[in-house]
Order: structure tokens, then C-alpha cells, then sequence
């Protein structure tokens, strides 16, 4: 775990003015900031793989928790300070992360964790400490049946995911036969039980393989997809591993088509052209009410995906919450942030839709989006 903290005071004007805009800043929560609040002091978490297998995502989704913080502090008046968690995408780290934070008198909320096998370990220790977590990136339908009271996510579930990818997948690729491969984790495994039903009923010969992330040469997997197989489902985190899969698929001459899911989005890594890739976020660099944000991140940072914007709008619901805390007179504690967030009301956000909660924690109205690799490796939204 990397142990710096993060003060974000002061920021940039760009960002200033991002935290501002229609995208980040709408009404939110029990009435926002206002004008300002005087020393509205708190610090959160941030749980993610900052190193490990799936850095470059987690990378993403801490900058784009510091971009978010920056601009809540300025146009707020807020002094929030983000404690950095590195899960590495492994649920005994992400416990071990939980647990420093939940004996933080000082952390008052939490964005993440990215995975949902890390949400399953440290659900329980975020609800017996009465803190809210919120992902960007957890889909797992299970994680909101409950069992989780203070856990939030800002996207949608596999539940919504499968059956929109499987029926695509059915009206448009049209396949005989096709491969589905899991990844051995709970995402993955949620993904492939909503898929599979869809599959059989419509008389698809389905292949079901599952392999674990640690794998990373597909040879002999790839050696049992048939000539009749035109298509290869990966519900997979490690973009790293599909692309080889889509190298290990060319070097032995077979032709179907990879269909992955949310951890494949990955520009740069996951290039297979003629690939699909079903995602939870949009291309903010498309949605002209995030240019401010999409220009200060990339000149910050860089290229980005689909893995930051969501986190930045998490991070932005927490920012919000504390807000209206400080705004009502109180002194943010994880109780009364808690509640805070349980009224979000966010009109307008980074992610182009509004974000408001259900009892379970669930993203209201949450939807998917999907892409198509080009020969140069770029992602293009296909619309609907």
C-alpha cells in the first residue's frame, strides 16, 4: 500500500471551472456547498490496483479521484483530503486496506474498491464500521441484494450488462457456436451465469471455459476453438491477457471474433482489431459538457479510457455529501455523510446521465456502452 495523502486546496482554473460545469457540478445530495463552507475539514479513501496486473486502470481512477477532489475543494471551499489504498486487485489486500482505513477516526468515506471480489471482501468490514464505500468500476449483481448496506455504485450491474451484451451479441454476430471464457473472480463469473441462459435459449452451441488471471499464455485454450466457433466472449479484468489471447487466436490461424467486457477497455493494450468491448462508462472526450474535465485530464495525465470518469463522479458524490454536511452546520462524520450520500440527486454529471441511488446502493437507470476496435486500435462507440 503507498501511504502518501493527497491535499488538493487549490487547483488549477481548468479545473476549477470543471468542477463548476453541468458535468460535475449539478444539484447534489441535501442542497450542495453553497457559496462555500468555512473550514469544512474531512479526509476519504481511495481503494484501487495502483500497482499489480491492472495498474494502468487503477492508475486512471486514482487520477481521475484527484482531479475530482481538486475542482470539489475549490468551487466548494472544502479542505478533503484523499488517503490512497493500493488493493492491486486482490480482495486479502483490499481487506488489509479496509482495515486501515476503518480505524481511521478520520476517513469518513471511501471510493472503491475497483473489483467486485475486493467489494465482497470488505463489504462486511465498511458495514460493521458504518462507512460508505462507492465504486466506479464493481458490477457484480450480488453486491446490492443487501447484504452491503453502505455500499454505492455509480454504474450499472452485470444483471443489466449480460443480457444487453448477449442479446447483441445474438441479433448482430449471429453465431452458431461460440466460446465463453471466464476469469475464475466473482465479475466475471456474475457475467458469464447472465450470459449463459441467454446463449442456450437461443440454441447457440456454447463453449464454457474458465481460466485463471494469472495465466498468460492461451495456446492450448485457444486450440479448442473450432472452426464453427465465430465468436469468443471474454468477461475479463486484465486487458493484458485478451490481447494475447487475440495474438495467441491469429498465431494459430482461427478467426472468431472477441467480445470482451468492461476490464478490456483498454486503449493501448487491448488493440485486437474487429474486437468488441461492452463497457460501463462512456468516452467523455464525446460528451462536449466534459471538455473542460476530458482537456485537463489529458494534459495532466494523458490518455485515459472508461475507468477514471466513473471514479471521478464517485469521488464527486462523496465531495458533495461532505459538503452539505458542513453546509448544515455538522461536522462531516461517516453517520452523517452516510445519509448525505443516501439523498443523492445529481441532475447532470461527468458520465452524461444523472446519479441518483436505489435502497440497495444501485445506480438508478444505469446503462452500458459498447464499442468496436478499428484497424488503428481506436474504440468507436456504436450507437443504441
Amino acid at each position: 500500500m503507498k501511504g502518501r495523502t493527497i491535499i488538493a486546496a487549490s487547483v488549477l482554473g481548468a479545473l476549477a471551472v470543471a468542477g463548476c460545469g453541468s458535468s460535475g457540478g449539478g444539484g447534489t445530495n441535501a442542497g450542495g456547498a453553497g457559496g462555500g463552507t468555512k473550514a469544512c475539514v474531512a479526509s476519504i479513501g481511495f481503494e484501487g490496483p495502483i500497482t499489480g496486473p491492472v495498474a494502468v486502470l487503477g492508475q486512471e481512477q486514482l487520477h481521475f479521484a484527484d482531479l475530482a477532489l481538486a475542482a470539489d475543494n475549490a468551487a466548494n471551499k472544502t479542505k478533503i483530503s484523499l488517503d490512497q489504498g493500493d488493493t492491486q486487485l486482490n480482495p486479502a489486500q483490499a481487506t488489509t486496506v479496509t482495515q486501515q482505513f476503518t480505524s481511521n477516526s478520520k476517513i469518513v468515506a471511501v471510493v472503491g474498491p475497483a473489483g467486485s471480489q475486493e467489494v465482497e471482501a470488505v463489504g462486511p468490514l465498511f458495514a460493521r464500521a458504518g462507512i460508505a464505500f462507492i465504486s466506479g468500476s464493481a458490477t457484480a449483481a450480488a453486491l446490492t441484494t443487501g447484504k452491503y448496506p453502505t455500499f454505492f455504485r455509480v454504474v450499472s450491474k452485470d444483471s443489466v450488462q449480460g443480457p444487453q451484451d448477449a442479446n447483441y451479441i445474438i441479433n448482430n454476430l449471429h453465431p452458431k457456436s461460440l466460446m465463453i471464457v471466464d476469469d475464475q473472480e466473482a465479475y466475471s463469473t456474475g457475467l458469464v451465469a447472465a450470459m449463459l441462459p441467454i446463449f442456450q435459449k437461443a440454441g447457440i452451441k456454447v463453449d464454457h471455459e474458465s481460466v485463471s488471471q494469472k495465466v498468460t499464455d492461451f495456446s492450448s485454450l485457444v486450440a479448442k476453438v473450432t472452426p464453427s466457433t465465430s465468436v469468443v466472449v471474454l468477461p475479463w479484468q486484465v486487458a493484458a491477457n485478451a490481447q494475447q489471447f487475440g495474438r495467441n487466436l491469429a498465431q494459430q490461424h482461427k478467426k472468431a471474433v472477441i467480445f470482451g467486457t468492461d476490464g478490456l477497455f483498454s486503449p493501448g493494450t487491448f488493440t485486437i482489431a474487429g474486437s468488441y468491448v461492452s463497457s460501463f462508462g462512456p468516452d467523455i472526450t464525446a460528451i462536449p459538457a466534459d471538455a473542460s474535465i476530458a482537456a485537463a485530464a489529458k494534459a495532466k495525465y494523458g490518455s485515459f479510457g472508461t475507468f477514471g470518469p466513473p471514479v471521478y463522479a464517485a469521488t464527486h458524490v462523496i465531495d458533495e455529501a461532505i459538503a452539505s454536511v458542513c453546509k448544515a452546520g455538522q461536522t462531516p462524520s461517516a453517520s452523517n455523510v452516510l445519509a448525505a450520500i443516501k439523498k443523492t440527486s445529481e441532475p447532470s454529471t461527468i458520465l452524461g446521465q444523472p446519479i441518483s441511488f436505489d435502497s440497495h446502493g444501485d445506480l438508478v437507470n444505469g446503462k452500458f456502452f459498447l464499442f468496436k476496435i478499428d484497424s488503428s486500435g481506436k474504440y468507436n462507440l456504436i450507437p443504441g
